[in-house]
């Protein structure tokens, strides 16, 4: 054997040896959950236990820890009136998963009786992606059951989402704004693939935020997603 195919073999072998790279996170995904005076607390039942029960769908579980994916809970209301819930989670397991579905269920709700600041809410998960800088794609999930009627306009902060590359996906609960798609359509979603989901009550929240995070975990195509 000649020295040099000597050497490439103890090269071989040494990198053989070093520790696989863990694979990149794939999805960073912030769940914007309104919490403001129109939800009643039946209503925040049926987001919380939707959300958790949406996570859990097989599919979304499992594109969620073979992309080891980060996500965040926030709560939101009117201005000045946004909480992370549940900071970064990396879901590398069915059971990290799994905790994370269960603290959503628990997760407290914070207020009750403000008003609707989409624009607010937007800007204040802006930031929180610099902590999963590694992630590839970056997305703000909106629930939402009436238009922004406080604080600043949500098509305000579209530039410095665009300049972050971050999509805003939506879910538009109609019970009590029949137009709400359309709005969340023009004036909320934004970035290639951004689409809108309807829901006609809260009733209908759990199957609607369940096809959500289906598309957004594995179908990104653009426009509005109907109910069928």
């Amino acid at each position: 054997m000649s020295s040099g195919m000597g050497l490439s073999r103890v090269l071989f072998c040494c990198l053989a040896l070093l520790p696989a790279r863990a694979p990149a996170c794939d999805l960073a995904l912030v769940l914007a959950v309104d919490v403001s005076g129109s939800v009643d607390a039946g209503e925040y039942r049926l987001q919380m236990d939707g959300l958790a029960a949406g996570l859990r769908d097989s599919v979304v579980s499992e594109a969620l820890v073979r992309g080891r994916a980060q996500v965040l809970l926030m709560q939101w209301s009117g201005s000045s009136r946004q909480e992370v819930s549940i900071p970064w989670v990396e879901v590398t397991s069915f059971d990290a998963l799994e905790v994370l579905a269960e603290r959503i269920e628990a997760a407290p709700r914070p207020w009750q009786n403000y008003s609707t600041a989409i624009g607010e809410a937007l800007m204040q998960a802006l930031p929180h992606f610099d902590d999963v800088a590694d992630c590839d794609r970056r997305v703000i999930d909106v629930s939402g059951d009436g238009p922004s009627n406080e604080g600043m306009p949500p098509d305000d902060v579209r530039q410095r989402l665009k300049d972050a590359g971050i999509t805003v996906n939506a879910i538009a609960i109609e019970q009590s704004s029949p137009d709400l798609t359309a709005y969340f359509y023009e004036h909320v979603i934004r970035g290639e693939g951004a689409f809108v989901v309807t829901a006609n009550s809260f009733e209908d929240y759990p199957e609607r935020i369940r096809r959500k995070l289906l598309r957004e975990v594995a179908q990104q195509t653009a426009g509005v997603l109907p109910l069928q």
